[in-house]
């Protein structure tokens, strides 16, 4: 597939400039009042009144609210004060790659050789090439190789060659915790791999783990996709009914062994967890060659990674993602962070020609802010899905990037990708779609979650009481609780309350017995439907 047509914003819309010009005056001093001077409404004390919840004691927090339609600001606070945004990162990777590879940009999976074929037999080596699709499922290889099949061959007479070459071989992200390596939302980045699930959790098996039929029994465990890639070695032990469900499934550092411990009741519940494969590339070179051998064609060679792909190879068979306008719905609504560093790593081999890195994909993401209004020297931004703790950006900026996407012709496919407030299940609501129930924001607010342990944040569109447009962003850290995500939900259904004359506060609910802890995105929480 050639290269799209990229198209760089060198102006910006004219209806931009009074947010930017407003937004760059209210950021001049950080000792101004919080609210708008001229506001009469009582929306700024509304806000402060909520920031001074006692789970902010000791915190941080930059808020910014603003009209979307003239980009007046209605309330600030601590505007330009930097902090960890966590996957509201993505608001930035995904405009980026919106406009730099436009809404129609498809990643392509395909098979070539250099051999050619002498009846059942291709003498030569058999290459599968990827391009960064985080949604190749198992059924897209197990196609692939049925066309090898139906073109007539039997025996591989050469290698599998696993041809990952597009990306850099710079697995994790900078800073990433080492303590997530087997998580799934910190799987390993690669240009070829496998999704588990149509939720495309790319370069990971679900490991589930069900209690045996009597104390002293081996729980049963199943691996999805079923692969000889990944080694289960069991130690957990079935106990009487009643007894403690202490069952944890992790892999072992830099190997494929995954390790199930603990203990599970007779008639427990199951255990069921996503796990992060080392060494994704191995891992689809695994599915295809599984695939190949299903439709009867045999490798002779062994498989081996890292090898490019020669010129003049001839393609035997291709696979192509969904658009990008389409793939937006799972990388935004789940708050995807391995789409979120494939679409990274790709938009630095667009703009470069080399193999996609982040230090590439970062200045691509950069180039494209700065057309938007945003000032990539006013953020630290060193991944695309903000799991690194370095990353660093203040509300004003995501302010600004929110006003500027309503005038790209993309921003309607882009807003759809936005999570919605109590929103009907993961296609829609993503992961808001627990929150701000049976309020005037459910169904209203389209806003990016992000979260990590100290750090939330919300930033999105809402309409008023009055149906006036609203833009707000919400970044708080440094709070000592399991989640301030009451107070980011007070906020936005004070906005929804309110009109343009009169403030409706909306105190911040205290936590739920029934509410999972933690700081986690609702994805983060596999497989629990929060």
């Amino acid at each position: 597939m050639s290269r799209p047509v990229r198209r760089v914003n060198t102006r910006m819309r004219h209806w931009i400039w009074p947010a930017v010009l407003g937004l760059a005056a209210a950021s001049l001093s950080l000792s101004a009042p919080a609210g708008a001077d001229s506001d009469r409404s009582g929306l700024p004390e509304a806000i402060d009144t909520i920031l001074g919840d006692p789970r902010m004691e000791g915190g941080a927090a930059s808020v910014v609210v603003a009209d979307a339609t003239s980009g007046d600001v209605l309330y600030q606070h601590l505007p330009s004060g930097r902090l960890m945004p966590a996957s509201n990162t993505k608001l930035l990777t995904s405009a980026a790659a919106m406009e730099r590879l436009g809404p129609d940009h498809r990643f392509t999976t395909d098979v070539l050789t250099d051999g050619k074929q002498h009846g059942p037999v291709l003498a030569g080596d058999l290459y599968l090439r990827g391009t960064g699709d985080p949604t190749t499922l198992v059924a897209d290889y197990d196609r692939l190789a049925a066309k090898i099949a139906d073109a007539g061959v039997r025996r591989v007479s050469g290698r599998l060659v696993a041809d990952d070459t597009r990306f850099d071989d710079r697995r994790i992200g900078d800073t990433w915790a080492g303590d997530d390596e087997f998580a799934y939302y910190a799987a390993q980045i690669s240009a070829l791999s496998v999704a588990p699930d149509t939720d495309y959790d790319t370069g990971t098996v679900i490991v589930e783990a069900v209690p045996g039929a009597k104390a002293g029994d081996k729980p049963k465990v199943t691996v999805s996709p079923k692969t000889d890639y990944v080694d289960v070695d069991i130690s957990a032990e079935t106990v009487a009914a009643g007894g403690d469900d202490t069952l944890t499934i992790e892999r072992e550092h830099g190997t494929n062994t995954i390790t199930v411990t603990g203990t599970v009741p007779v008639g427990g519940d199951a255990t069921k967890e996503w796990i992060a494969v080392w060494e994704p590339t191995g891992y689809a070179a695994a599915i295809f060659r599984d695939a190949l051998a299903g439709h009867g064609v045999r490798v002779s060679g062994p498989t081996k990674a890292g090898i490019a792909t020669p010129k003049g190879a001839r393609q035997l068979a291709e696979h192509e993602s969904m658009p990008l306008k389409e793939l937006m719905i799972p990388f935004m609504k789940l708050s995807n962070n391995m789409h979120a560093e494939n679409l990274t790593k790709t938009m630095g081999y667009e703009s470069t020609g080399r193999s996609g890195n982040w230090t590439d994909g970062i200045a691509a993401i950069s180039g494209y802010l700065k057309t938007a209004g945003v000032d990539p020297g006013k953020l630290r931004h060193v991944d695309g899905s903000g799991l690194s703790r370095k990353n660093n950006a203040p509300a004003d900026q995501l302010i600004k990037l929110l006003l500027s996407a309503k005038g790209e012709p993309w921003y309607g496919d882009w807003y759809k990708s936005l999570p919605v407030a109590c929103g009907p299940g993961k296609s829609v609501g993503g992961t808001l779609r627990s929150r701000m129930c049976g309020t005037p924001a459910a169904l209203n607010a389209h806003a990016k979650t992000g979260s990590l342990t100290g750090a939330s944040a919300l930033s999105g569109y809402v309409k008023d009481a009055g149906g006036r447009e609203l833009v707000f962003s919400i970044v708080l850290n440094n709070y000592l609780p399991s989640s301030v995500k009451a107070l980011e939900d007070a906020i936005v259904v004070t906005l929804a309350k309110s009109t343009e004359d009169k403030a409706v506060l909306v105190k911040p609910r205290a936590k739920r017995a029934a509410e999972p802890s933690g700081d986690l995105e609702c994805s983060w929480r596999k497989p629990a439907r929060c």
